[in-house]
Parts: C-alpha cells; structure tokens; sequence
C-alpha cells in the first residue's frame, strides 16, 4: 500500500489504546485492494477507492470509531445498537478486543469495494434536525471576558458552535463544566473549532 504520511503522523499522535486499533484497521483494510487511497478527511483517516470515499476511522480521548459509509454492504459485523453508541459500525472502539478479526475486517472491505465496481451509489441516512442549544449565562461570560472570543464564536458555522455548546452542557459536574469552559474559552479566543486537534494532523 501507498501510505500517507499524514495518517502516519494521525496515529504516532492518537492515545496509546488507540494506535493499534487504528494500525490494525489500515492493514486490514489495505488488503482487500491494492487500490485503495489513503486521504484525511475532515480531519480523519480514510480510505479512497476509485474517487469514492469507502471508510474513515478516528482516535478521540477514550475511543475510537470506525465508519464505513456504504453501510449496506458491510454484512453482519455491525454491532448490535452500534448506531447509538457511537458514530461507525463498532460503537466505541476502546481495545483491539473491540474489533471483528482480520479476515472479517477485510471482508467488510472487499465488499464495499465490489459494491463500487458493480456501479452501486452511496446513500446517506436521512438526519433529524437536533434541537438548538441555548447559550448557558456561565458560558457567555466567559466567552466575553475572554479577548476576541464571542467574535470567533458568533463567526462559526452552527454545526461547530453546537460542539462547544454540547461539551459544556454535557459535563455532570460542576467541576467539570467550569474547566470545560475555560477550556472552551481559550481555544476559542485563539479562532479555534472544537475539533482543531483533529484538524491539525
């Protein structure tokens, strides 16, 4: 396989748990096809067969995913209520363990990539609108204590808005949710997305 030294560089940066989850789903993938692409996209690993984006795999803070976009064809590894645990057809990845073996990890592969050649299209899920999230009083301090934030914060898309305002609203402390939006805060008086870690490899 051609490597991308981006995703390279993804992986030597991703949790300890997370590297050999992720080395192990590029290799197995890799297999199906000498064809296949390495690309990042929106700021994750993935995996390009004759133009068409086949699957992306990610390492966050305590798990990883791994999201084949033809879902159709991936067959019975799909994880039962994986489609609620967590973004991808595994749920959460925390551990190899979490993994199908090898040879299904290709299989899964090498069907998409047939699916491909026999001219099949992707579709994508129809989305429910989600519920907008309301600026809590203690976050909007902050942003406007904090030089240039509210500014930054106003000029991004909604999509990359609601990911600050989810991260704060979802901490169950309140411990928790104090250091988030200072966390918040800072990144976002620097022009930073909540996703800028991810974007930086």
């Amino acid at each position: 396989m051609t490597r991308d030294p981006r995703i390279d560089a993804y992986i030597a940066n991703a949790a300890p748990f997370a590297q050999p989850v992720l080395t192990r789903l590029r290799a197995a993938f890799h297999q199906a096809s000498p064809d296949l692409v390495e690309a990042i996209k929106w700021g994750m690993p993935a995996l390009v067969y004759k133009g068409v984006q086949v699957v992306n795999f990610a390492a966050f803070k305590a798990h990883a995913t791994c999201n084949f976009w033809s879902r159709e064809v991936v067959g019975d590894a799909v994880l039962p209520a994986a489609e609620t645990a967590a973004m991808g057809q595994f749920g959460r990845i925390t551990s190899e363990a979490d993994l199908p073996d090898d040879a299904t990890l290709t299989a899964m592969m090498a069907r998409a990539v047939a699916a491909i050649d026999a001219g099949a299209k992707r579709t994508a899920p129809l989305k429910t609108a989600k519920p907008a999230i309301a600026m809590p009083d203690d976050f909007a301090a902050a942003l406007a204590a904090t030089n240039g934030a509210r500014a930054h914060f106003d000029s991004f898309p909604p999509g990359a808005q609601r990911d600050y305002l989810e991260w704060v609203t979802t901490a169950k402390q309140a411990a928790t949710r104090s250091r988030r939006i200072a966390q918040a805060a800072a990144w976002i008086g620097d022009g930073k997305r909540y996703d800028w870690k991810y974007n930086a490899c």
